[in-house]
């Protein structure tokens, strides 16, 4: 197994505290069809136990509870604990709800799952060492599930436009954003690739969407870069700023983007999860 030193983003419970309202509503959901191939793949069955670690306000954890899995959904910030179980009664479906995170999951308390899945959060913690604690914690067939997405282009192009505006408006939270888009920062493949969890497989959903300036505006505030507590008294002028570019390039606040959803499956290098659950 190959040995790299991927760098680690610092941790900041409070990271997200500002962000919660704009998450659930603005963040590119999740395609149920691509969870449900997901938890075919994995085998997952009725009362399996996932943890969804970093799980923001909740939307895999409900989407995964809803197919019948008992989840344990963790998140270092309680606002966006709050989301969750907010969406999860709405949804109808119970999750367990933690404060913590991939810092704190070395308890035997957690016990084991089947799945440890993850959207958008892996790339705040410290990469290894959760792989390595999760080798204890996951089912020897279970897996690890990193969920995305990645735009694939826009019409019209009003990424340099949300680009531009943030880097004027930032400040200090820009450091930890470019630090990932380094050259030097090791890509989660890699990560994975020298873990026990190495066997990696790839499935995506490809959606057109039409979405609207306040979508847009929305999402930026739903990201730790631009959220409302990060700008504090830049957040009017930097929703001025880019309401204006945006409505210069869409007059009729029409924007359309093509995204592609991944999930990125790893799993040990043994037996496929199937045919070891089926062994007497």
């Amino acid at each position: 197994m190959n040995v790299i030193s991927p760098q680690t983003i610092p941790f900041e419970p409070a990271r997200f505290r500002s962000t919660a309202e704009f998450y659930s509503r603005y963040r590119v959901p999740y395609p149920e069809s691509l969870i449900a191939d997901v938890a075919q793949r994995i085998d997952l069955r009725p009362g399996d136990r996932v943890l969804d670690l970093g799980c923001g306000p909740g939307p895999l954890a409900i989407a995964f509870a809803r197919l019948g899995a008992r989840v344990t959904a963790m998140d270092p910030e309680p606002s966006m604990l709050d989301a969750a179980r907010a969406d999860a009664s709405w949804a109808g479906v119970e999750l367990t709800l933690v404060q913590g995170s991939s810092y704190g999951l070395d308890n035997p308390v957690f016990g084991r799952f089947r799945a440890v899945v993850m959207g958008r959060s892996f790339h705040w913690m410290d990469r290894q060492a959760t792989l390595a604690t999760l080798d204890r914690m996951v089912d020897p067939d279970g897996a690890v599930v990193l969920f995305g997405d990645r735009q694939i282009f826009a019409m019209p192009d009003w990424r340099p436009v949300l680009e531009l505006t943030t880097e004027r408006h930032a400040g200090p939270r820009l450091e930890d954003r470019n630090r990932r888009r380094s050259t030097e920062y090791v890509p989660h493949e890699a990560v994975l690739l020298a873990s026990p969890f190495h066997r990696l497989e790839r499935m995506g959903r490809v959606m057109e969407r039409r979405i609207d300036i306040d979508d847009v505006i929305g999402r930026a505030f739903s990201r730790s870069v631009t959220s409302p507590a990060t700008l504090g008294m830049e957040r009017e002028a930097f929703e001025l700023e880019l309401r204006a570019g945006l409505a210069a390039l869409a007059p009729d606040g029409v924007l359309t983007e093509v995204i592609e959803s991944q999930a990125l499956i790893a799993l040990r290098d043994r037996q496929s999860p199937i045919a070891l659950r089926d062994t007497p």
